[in-house]
């Protein structure tokens, strides 16, 4: 089947084409007006590269196919509807609503996070979404940010169902080995096994954890060392990316996403009332008063002379893996001999440094303290007791959250904790001088 592309002002069927949306590795994607309904409609045809061998083209159009099958079908709110469907040898193709917007896949990375209450909001709709095509015997299959749509105004719809196919008690199914995206495939679903719910489960607490953190909970440079680490490697926590989650998030995440499909969530019930306590968590907590936003957090790094050698991207990803405080006058944030594993970066107001009792320096906005022990080992004890002179804001970092951040990461904190030592010994290398 090899489908031509639609030029402006075509038809495909009743449909003019007004543009093209997109296009994958079987498919197309155009924007195109139903003459009858007066509506914009995305339809999506199905086609094959030259190179594409007739079985891939057999099970592939199979898919393709059970895809059709769904029209009229499901009708949720937070499901793309199908409206028609044309399966024959020349030309396939699916006529589905139209979501003006984009994918999650806009808000998967550091730069682009979403505030924390918009995604539990995504995770629960989708939840509901797949908890009702699951009542209809579907099971999605390729769950990943790709696939799942947020409209202009916000709304969230779950799309392109053709990696699902019939869960029937009494009918054998054939399931399209390789369907999916591995980096958000489970366990079992790597293994060829049989598939429950629990797999979309998997699918959507992966999706959940990269809208949350910007990254995935395992990375690897070939596809056989990924299906290693998601079959076999225990993964990290949300939290070890980001350590301002709220340890409810980090739970529902790490339970979504365990690999033994009996200690993942049972139901969609279950998953959705967590995703719910969740929600109304965040809710008190920014009816409370919400701290500053991440954009203004970027904002006060961007101007601290610390962050000088950090790109945006690393930026950004410091303003993940920092906790921001505000910190009342008086209040010792590290004392001597105390076994802790953060540093701070001043971001307002002062500290004073002291030495068994004795003021050794004050600290001014920019200052960083307590990175000395980001270099060690393992985690030893201060050498000398930090005290807010004045109510302060302090971005606080775990050496443990910086051993796990990019590389790029990594080396813009080399450098600035290098500028700082420097500029130590210069100013002890001074005050010896003045004796």
């Amino acid at each position: 089947m090899k489908a031509e592309k639609p030029q402006p002002q075509q038809a495909i069927g009743k449909y003019p084409v007004l543009r093209e949306l997109g296009t994958g590795g079987t498919s197309r994607v155009f924007l195109a007006r139903d003459p009858f309904a007066e509506r914009d409609v995305a339809i999506k045809v199905l086609q094959f590269s030259k190179h594409t061998d007739a079985e891939t083209e057999r099970m592939v159009h199979k898919a393709f196919v059970a895809e059709a099958s769904l029209a009229g079908k499901l009708n949720h709110p937070h499901i793309v509807d199908i409206y028609d469907a044309v399966v024959d040898p020349d030309r396939s193709y699916l006529v589905m609503e139209y979501v003006p917007g984009s994918t999650l896949d806009a808000h998967a990375t550091a730069t682009s996070l979403l505030p924390l209450l918009k995604v539990v909001e995504i995770i629960f709709k989708c939840i509901r979404a797949l908890e009702y095509a699951f009542q209809h015997g579907i099971i999605h299959r390729d769950i990943k940010p790709g696939n799942i749509l947020m409209s202009s105004e916000g709304e969230t719809k779950v799309g392109d169902f053709g990696a699902s196919f019939q869960q029937r008690l009494d009918e054998k199914t054939t399931q399209l080995k390789g369907v999916g995206s591995p980096a958000y495939m489970s366990p079992e679903q790597l293994r060829l096994e049989k598939l429950t719910h629990q797999t979309d489960i998997y699918s959507l607490g992966v999706t959940m954890f990269r809208l949350l953190t910007g990254r995935l909970p395992y990375e690897a440079g070939t596809h056989v060392a990924l299906t290693y680490a998601i079959i076999n490697t225990a993964p990290p926590r949300p939290s070890d990316f980001r350590p301002d989650l709220p340890t409810l998030l980090d739970e529902i995440v790490m339970k979504a996403i365990a690999k033994n499909p009996a200690e993942r969530y049972a139901t969609w019930l279950d998953f959705g009332k967590d995703v719910t306590r969740a929600f109304m968590q965040l809710r008190v907590d920014a009816t409370a008063g919400a701290a500053a936003s991440d954009s203004e957090k970027f904002g006060k790094l961007r101007d601290i002379a610390f962050f000088k050698d950090f790109g945006e991207v690393e930026l950004w990803e410091v303003v993940r893996v920092a906790t921001w405080q505000t910190i009342e006058a008086g209040t010792v944030l590290m004392r001597e001999n105390e076994q802790i594993d953060t540093f701070y970066v001043l971001v307002d107001g002062e500290v004073e440094v002291s030495l068994l009792g004795k003021p050794i320096s004050v600290l001014k906005p920019g200052s960083c303290f307590g990175e000395i022990l980001y270099f060690a080992d393992s985690i030893e004890r201060r050498t000398t007791t930090v005290t807010a002179r004045t109510r302060i804001t302090v971005t606080q970092i775990k050496a443990g959250a910086l051993r796990v951040a990019t590389p790029s990461c990594q080396v813009g904190f080399n450098k600035a904790f290098m500028r700082v030592l420097v500029e130590r010994l210069a100013q002890a290398n001074r005050q010896l001088a003045q004796r």
